[in-house]
């Protein structure tokens, strides 16, 4: 049998910290019309399902074209709400308004819009060649836990994340580690509803180049974005 495979986007209403940034217009359309158009090219989704607490989303996710447009109840739009229970709510509701059930559940973030549509695809298929439950994307680290990365420990030093064992005195020589970049989330359904946590023994990693992970957190972030973007559309 054909593997379903569904696309939710999840736009919460209420960002403090870049307000009302998923309707903004950065390079002629909306910021969250970027992932639709993104999840379109891609031409892996059997639907893209669009869930959100705010009608004003929801109407700009209808004009970009998705197939699916899920309310989002105010218990998961508040700040406390979780990210696998809103993925979870917006499958289950896209799945009892499509009439089918999906095997593979792929989430796309608004605030991380510089994915390509390749990015997606390759995601998909390393889950699937790996036999993964599920996979997440990063970026690698510009800092290391175990080399330039500190924090206040309980007694008030300041010291390294990670102390290694053995001084690491290059930073090349300190292991590999990875800034999530909240671009792509890529579930089998079986993980997505039987799981808590994004880190399990079979989870898997993507990794995307920097100029590809900028996730929108703040005005400097949004800016930084807005430019990559209009020189990619100029491109």
């Amino acid at each position: 049998m054909p593997v379903r495979i569904l696309c939710t986007i999840c736009a919460r209403g209420g960002s403090k910290g870049v307000p009302n940034k998923n309707a903004r217009i950065v390079a002629g359309q909306p910021l969250l019309a970027h992932t639709v158009c993104q999840a379109r090219a891609s031409g892996l989704f059997e639907a893209i399902a669009f869930s959100s607490d705010s009608e004003l989303y929801r109407e700009l996710a209808s004009d970009a074209g998705v197939d699916v447009l899920v309310v989002r109840p105010a218990d998961l739009a508040s700040d406390a709400a979780g990210k696998l229970p809103v993925i979870r709510h917006a499958v289950e509701s896209a799945e009892h308004l499509l009439g089918w059930q999906a095997d593979i559940i792929v989430d796309l973030d608004c605030t991380s819009p510089l994915r390509l549509p390749e990015d997606v695809l390759a995601a998909v298929a390393q889950l699937r060649e790996a036999n993964a439950g599920n996979l997440i994307t990063a970026a690698p680290a510009r800092r290391s836990p175990y080399f330039n990365l500190v924090e206040r420990m309980p007694d008030g030093r300041i010291d390294l994340s990670k102390r290694p064992a053995n001084p690491i005195v290059r930073r090349q020589d300190a292991p590999e580690c990875y800034d999530m970049n909240a671009s792509i989330y890529v579930w089998r359904r079986e993980a997505l509803f039987g799981r808590d946590g994004l880190f399990h023994p079979d989870t898997a990693l993507y990794v995307m180049p920097e100029e590809r992970s900028i996730d929108i957190d703040s005005e400097l972030d949004f800016e930084i974005v807005r430019l990559l973007l209009e020189r990619r559309n100029a491109a």
